[in-house]
């Protein structure tokens, strides 16, 4: 039977007095079944069927145990964006591959305007992983206020707190010497959220994989004497295909004299969108223009040209987050590394 909406919902104790036996033998039919025999068991779940009882909360439960069998990994993005950025899903698949092998649920916990910390305080999970977030984000103090472990990852060290990273700044100074190394001297920087800097020099990174990028470009570009911070910055709302596109036009659109050889780019979705540009404003890649990007997600060696890019170990980041959050061990940082993949979107300039 169905219990009438004006009711209060069944419980544990409604169940026990139906069936004419303890609260804690009706738990344990649901949480331990070793501990009541079979035909009771079968009874008990029978009469809670007919009252409509779904099982425990899973809120109590939590509660009363101590742990929930989750873990939650803080996105600085909108959901949809992390979902849809390759990336952030690698990143995302080997966390969710190290979860699944360790028998744990995972939770995503995104940036949501005005609710940001209120998503961390109210997350059912036993520890946080939290991917590229800004040292004074609300998000990370809200994880430090519940005081459960957590780790950070692409984020500058962290005194007594375990630190995810790749080597940024090694792998956008092979980057520069490899540009540098086939004669361009006029290089631009693509990047993203409508960055207000004309030139790199003017960059104001607030993100610890900005710092260290430009940090790498800059000492590369720099010791090759290539003006690095008078170099032109392209830029466009958003950090996908049509934001690199937009930026690459703006770049294209400057007189033969002044524009750029090679581009730079924060991640590969930006290198393809100047790609495009390049395509719809008849300038060749290679041969006019040296494209190169970031991440070596799976469109990078399916591009038209294939695109020279860096290789980072996405699932393997996401991995090696989850085991420092769980297998505990000292405190500090780990730099995963980075391969510089050359492939033919990039040539001496002509």
């Amino acid at each position: 039977m169905t219990p009438s909406p004006s009711k209060k919902p069944p419980t544990l104790a409604t169940i026990a007095q139906a069936v004419g036996v303890s609260r804690m033998t009706v738990s344990n039919a649901f949480n331990r079944p070793d501990q009541l025999s079979p035909a009771l068991r079968e009874r008990i779940l029978a009469v809670a069927a007919e009252l409509g009882y779904g099982g425990p909360d899973p809120v109590a439960r939590t509660l009363s145990r101590g742990e929930t069998g989750a873990v939650g990994l803080v996105v600085d993005y909108p959901l949809t964006l992390a979902l849809t950025d390759p990336a952030t899903l690698g990143l995302l698949l080997g966390v969710a591959a190290e979860c699944e092998q360790r028998g744990l649920g995972l939770s995503l916990v995104p940036r949501l305007a005005g609710r940001d910390a209120a998503l961390v305080r109210t997350a059912l999970v036993d520890g946080f992983v939290l991917y590229s977030v800004m040292p004074g984000d609300p998000r990370l103090r809200a994880v430090r206020a519940r005081r459960l472990p957590y780790v950070l990852v692409d984020h500058e060290p962290a005194p007594g707190v375990a630190v995810v990273n790749i080597d940024d700044r090694g792998a956008t100074r092979a980057v520069a010497e490899h540009l540098a190394g086939l004669g361009h001297r006029r290089v631009a920087v693509v990047l993203g959220w409508d960055n207000p800097a004309e030139t790199a020099g003017e960059i104001a990174p607030a993100y610890h994989v900005y710092r260290e990028r430009t940090g790498g470009w800059r000492e590369g570009f720099t010791a090759a004497g290539v003006d690095w911070d008078g170099a032109p910055v392209g830029s466009g709302p958003g950090f996908d295909r049509a934001t690199g596109r937009i930026a690459g036009l703006s770049l294209l659109e400057r007189s033969a004299g002044e524009r750029p050889t090679a581009v730079v780019t924060f991640s590969d979705l930006l290198a393809l969108g100047v790609i495009d540009a390049a395509a719809e404003r008849g300038v060749a890649v290679p041969d006019e223009l040296s494209v190169v990007g970031f991440d070596d997600v799976p469109a990078a060696a399916l591009a038209t040209p294939p695109l020279t890019t860096v290789r980072q170990p996405h699932a393997g980041k996401g991995a090696a987050a989850i085991r420092a959050l769980l297998d505990g061990g000292e405190p500090g940082t780990v730099l995963l590394p980075t391969e510089l993949v050359v492939r033919s979107s990039t040539a001496p300039p002509r």
